[in-house]
Order: structure tokens, then sequence, then C-alpha cells
């Protein structure tokens, strides 16, 4: 049981607020006989009673045997006061370590141990891991493959790994009596004190010697080429800088010699080049000869091309295009024999109208080919005259009223018209054939829409038809020569109207372009420059 030593309300204070393990050992009855609340807490008990009872009444663990035990009271009893370290097991196995501190206590002839304990897990854990963390970085920086070299503010050398020592020749630990102006050449270390200065002043981590190469000084004197980079660190206010220096010898080395043969690799290639270039040159003029050649062969052959399709186009036309009415100017003519009376005079005219009407057909046919031979041979000229539109287009839809079916009828839509400074027959030409064009792709009962208006120096005329309407793969070939609409192929017509527009809008100084949708009709427009002559 626990005895009640120096019982007053002070010892109660001191021995039960203690935030440590406090605690009174019977030597002889080797147990404890009391202990504090923070002590029994810390060796995992619920109550200080279930610690006296304890019948395994060991503190130590496997960490100290009896004989040990022993020894070490005879040592309390003999000194007094003894402290350790060790490592103790809680009431549920859990190992921690302790420092334990014993002191020897005699009362009325019977000797006790106050027992202080203090838990220093978490401090033994911090050391382990700090003694790891000191070990590793002696490791890295001993064995780095480069050279480790830490200064203070003052330049002195405080730490320097192996593989610096070895570069500067010095043997280890050598260099830790020595400044870091030592290691550079003496024609530059009173730059380098300057530079250290200032880098005290501003520190950086970054690389030494921009544009510039570094030189070093080895313990004999002998100077070699670095790449130096520096970081920095403060420690008790205290600055130390780190260089980490390479030797880069071998690498100026191999720069010299790499830049040795790269000149001699330019002067070869030189060399090469200039017979490359001879080379070359002639063969550059062999090949223009042979281009040359070539392209005279391919505009030859190009043009034998064209020729042979603009004879196949031409033939397919001809064939077509005359024989219809010189198949009813014949049959025609056949018939007007048979009609000998005079009251057969009403067939003969019918007939007659009809041989009038093909020939009127083979003459626009023969006037287009002679058209399209004379803007080829540059032949056709314009020739500028006042003209007044309503006039001309009036006379244009008389030229085209043979191609009108029933029921088409022409609206106009004119807006202010000026008079006009153009060659009229060609401009009456393009009328006539857009009229023609919009009678012939149109069915009965539609109408033609001629819009035209004059401004800003401008006339700009437009037909609009509700005919069948031109496919879109179709329309970037209308101006072509003999070119028809494959929608088209069985109605009448050479191919040539719209290409013949094409070449008098350019004598005219104008344009023409046109808008179809399949089924939706044509709109084709005209623009041209015109001059009011009025004045003249």
């Amino acid at each position: 049981m626990p005895v009640d030593l120096y019982h007053n309300p002070l010892t109660e204070i001191l021995f039960e607020q203690a935030k440590d393990f406090v605690g009174l050992y019977d030597v002889q009855g080797r147990w404890f006989t009391r202990v504090n609340a923070a002590g029994y807490r810390l060796l995992g008990y619920p109550t200080a009673q279930a610690l006296y009872d304890d019948p395994r009444r060991t503190l130590l663990g496997q960490r100290m045997s009896s004989e040990e035990w022993a020894e070490l009271c005879d040592r309390v009893l003999r000194d007094g006061n003894y402290t350790f370290e060790t490592e103790l097991r809680r009431l549920s196995g859990q190992l921690f370590w302790a420092s334990i501190e014993l002191t020897n206590l005699v009362v009325e002839n019977r000797h006790y141990f106050v027992i202080r304990l203090t838990d220093t897990d978490r401090l033994h854990t911090a050391e382990r891991r700090l003694a790891m963390s000191v070990g590793r970085f002696e490791a890295v920086v001993s064995h780095a493959t480069i050279g480790i070299i830490m200064c203070n503010a003052d330049g002195r050398i405080v730490l320097a790994n192996d593989k610096a020592h070895a570069v500067f020749g010095y043997d280890s630990p050598a260099l830790l009596s020595h400044g870091i102006e030592e290691l550079v050449p003496a024609s530059v270390s009173g730059y380098h004190e300057r530079l250290r200065t200032s880098f005290n002043a501003r520190p950086e981590v970054r690389a030494m010697g921009h544009n510039r190469d570094l030189m070093a000084r080895r313990r004999d004197g002998s100077e070699f080429p670095v790449e130096v980079s520096l970081s920095y660190f403060h420690l008790d206010e205290e600055l130390f800088v780190v260089a980490y220096v390479v030797d880069i010898t071998f690498k100026k080395d191999a720069e010299r010699e790499l830049l040795i043969q790269n000149k001699h690799v330019a002067r070869l290639n030189a060399e090469l080049e200039q017979k490359v270039a001879d080379r070359t040159h002639a063969l550059e003029n062999t090949l223009a000869q042979l281009e040359q050649r070539s392209q005279e062969l391919s505009q030859a052959l190009a043009a034998e091309q064209e020729l042979g399709e603009l004879k196949s186009r031409f033939v397919s036309m001809a064939s077509h295009e005359f024989r219809t009415p010189l198949t009813g100017v014949l049959t025609s003519a056949a018939l007007i024999e048979k009609y000998t009376t005079t009251e057969q005079q009403d067939k003969r005219e019918r007939h007659l109208q009809r041989i009038r009407t093909s020939v009127k057909h083979l003459t626009d046919i023969l006037e287009e080919f002679l058209s399209v031979g004379k803007i080829e041979e540059g032949r056709l000229e314009a020739h500028p005259a006042q003209v007044a539109l309503p006039a001309l287009l009036r006379e244009a839809q008389a030229d085209a009223e043979g191609l009108r079916k029933p029921g088409q009828h022409v609206r106009e839509v004119f807006g202010p018209l000026d008079l006009l400074w153009t060659d009229a027959s060609l401009l009456r030409k393009v009328l006539v054939n857009l009229l023609s064009n919009a009678f012939k792709y149109s069915p009965d009962q539609t109408t033609v829409t001629v819009r035209a208006a004059t401004a800003g120096g401008w006339l700009t005329l437009s037909v609009q038809d509700q005919g069948v309407g031109i496919a879109r793969e179709d329309q970037e070939h209308l101006f072509e020569r003999f070119f028809r609409a494959r929608n088209a192929a069985n109605l009448p017509g050479t191919g040539l109207g719209l290409y013949i527009i094409a070449r008098y809008m350019e004598l005219l100084g104008g344009t023409v372009a046109l808008q179809s949708e399949l089924g939706h009709g044509t709109t084709v427009t005209i623009t041209l420059p015109y001059e009011n002559d009025t004045a003249r």
C-alpha cells in the first residue's frame, strides 16, 4: 500500500499538479507506493490503484534485466541521483521513449526513489529524423558528381565535398582553411571579391558568367574552365552561399575540336557546293532547254486538242443547226410545187414564210460564225455614237420576234436613262442575243423582264426570263465557244451566243454576269460605261 510521506498541502500540490510522471518507488518492495495522476495516465493505467496492483511490476519492458536494474539501484543509492533515457512499455504494450530521473530518498531508515519520468518519444523521433536527414544530406553532398562549396558571408569555406577537393587538387578537408578567392585566378581575385560583396547584398539563385567563360585555379596554380551556379540560405540570420562547380575542360576541348572539324567540313562543303553549283548550272541550262521544248510541245498539243474539240463541236452543231432549216426549206419548196391554183395561194404564202424563217435562221448562224472569226482575228472594232436605249431596245425586240412563243411578252422596267455614247450595232446584237435566249429557253405564257438604268456614268441592263434555268456546274463554261448546257442540248442553238456577248462587252469596256437556278429562270446583267454626248 502507498505510504503518506511529508503529507501537507504544499507537497500535495507539487506532487499531483506535476505534468510529468512523478512517483515514489519503494526500493525494498520493488514497486511504487505512490504515483501522481499524470504518471499513471502516461503508463496507460486507468487509476493509480491499478498501477499499484499490477502483478507484473515491470516498468522498463525488455530493455533492462533484473541484474541491470539491481546495479542501477545500487548506483542511485551510492550517488544519490541518476538520469538516463530508455524505451518503456505502457500497459497496452506500446513502447515509447522517456527520460528517467531517479533521486534517492531515505525516510525512517527506509530507501525510496523519487522517479521523475518525461515522455521524449516525439523528441526522440524528431532527433532520429534529423539524424537521417543530416545523413542523407551528407551522403548527397559527399557523393555528388559536381563540386559543392559552401562559404559564409566573409568568403571563408565552411564546407566542401570530395568532388570539390578533387577538382581543385586539395586533400580533404584542406579546403576548409581557405577563402573562396584562392580558387579563382589571381588576375580576377579582386574583381571576384567585389562581385561576392554585391551578391551578399542582393543574393539570388543564378548561374555565373553570362556570355563569358569562367576560369578557376587549382592548388598548383593551373587554371581550368568551369561552370558555376550559386544558391544561398540563411541560418541564424547568417548568410551562407553555396557554389556548384563543374570542370568543363573536356567540354571546352571538345568544342575546340568540334570548331576545327566544323571549319574543315565548311571548307569541304564550300568546295562541294561550288562543284554542285557548276553542275547545277549546266543541268539548269539543259533543263531550261528541255522545258522550253516541252512547253512548245505542250502548247502545240493543247492547240491541236482545242482545235480538235472545236472541230468536233462545230461538226456536231452544224450537222444539227444547218440540217433543220435546210430540211424545212427543201420540204416547203417541194410542197409549193404542188400548190398550182390561185385558191392555194395562202398555203404557198405559209411555206414561203417558213422558207424565209429558215433562211433567216441560217443567216443568223452564219452571222455568228463571222462574228467569232472577226473577234478572234482582231478585225472587229467599236464605233461609238449617240444612242437612245429605248429605240435600240425596240429594234432588238423586232429582230428577236420570230423566236417569241405564244403568250410570251416583254415587261420593261426603266429607271432614269441618259443618252448613251456607245456602238449601237454591237449593243443591239447583244440585246437581240439576250432576248432570243430568253424567248427560246422559256415556255409559253411567260414574261421576259428587261430592266435598265443609267447612273454615275454606267449603264446597267438585265434580261430576266422564267425559263428552264442552268445547272450550277454548267455555268462556269457558258462563255466558252460552242458550249451548251446539258438541259438545252435538244434545243436549237450554236453555243456561241454568250461567248459573242462576252467578247462584245470587252470591246465596249463593260462586263457581263449571269445568275441562274435550275427550273427557276436566268438573269443576264450587262454593265458598260457610257458618255453623255449631248454637249457635242
